[in-house]
């Protein structure tokens, strides 16, 4: 390959331009859709089944970004769309908070006052244990420690403790103790 076959295949797109910045758009509009309509768990609770399918949605639609097209320079216009593409949807929504709850959907409660909501649970394809285990990663020791668990609309579970849970009252209750133990061998050092 010659120094000119190589900047022909580097820098000149093999389809037009207009096509290079319509195909990542619709895309970017299918793939949204289709992860809205998928559900939240697919953006941040996500199981090795759900990566597995982003990682082949990635590669299934790779095509239909790029087309026929391989140069360096197509690549760039498909990649620079997809972010203008996002940005300009972000700044939109962020000035309309209606459009976008109706497309983020609501915030949705999974545990209230200790007690699973098994409805909320089976609506979000959320099981028990995906729930006990983000519990865990808040520190948390058991769900029924928890005043409120809340599935976010990004798709990340925020877990709000019970004031204080059983955990932390026993914690402070050994604190207490050992600062009453020190005391007296403080004392009993000095006599």
């Amino acid at each position: 390959m010659d120094l000119n076959e190589l900047i022909q295949h580097l820098f000149v797109p093999g389809t037009s331009l207009l096509e290079k910045i319509i195909r990542p758009i619709l895309v970017y509009v299918c793939l949204v859709l289709l992860l809205r309509i998928g559900g939240r768990r697919e953006l941040a609770q996500m199981n090795a089944f759900d990566l597995t399918v982003l990682l082949m949605l990635s590669n299934s639609v790779q095509n239909a970004i790029i087309g026929e097209d391989n140069s360096l320079l197509g690549g760039i216009i498909g990649g620079a769309t997809l972010i203008g593409v996002n940005l300009a949807v972000n700044r939109y929504l962020y000035h309309h908070p209606n459009l976008d709850r109706a497309i983020e959907g609501d915030t949705v409660q999974l545990v209230k006052n200790g007690r699973v909501l098994r409805k909320n649970l089976e609506r979000e394809l959320i099981t028990e244990a995906e729930v006990l285990a983000a519990v865990h990663r808040q520190g948390v020791l058991s769900i029924n420690e928890c005043e409120s668990v809340i599935l976010e609309v990004g798709g990340t579970i925020s877990v709000i403790p019970r004031d204080p849970s059983a955990s932390q009252q026993h914690a402070r209750e050994i604190l207490s103790r050992l600062e009453r133990i020190e005391r007296l061998v403080t004392t009993n050092a000095r006599h």
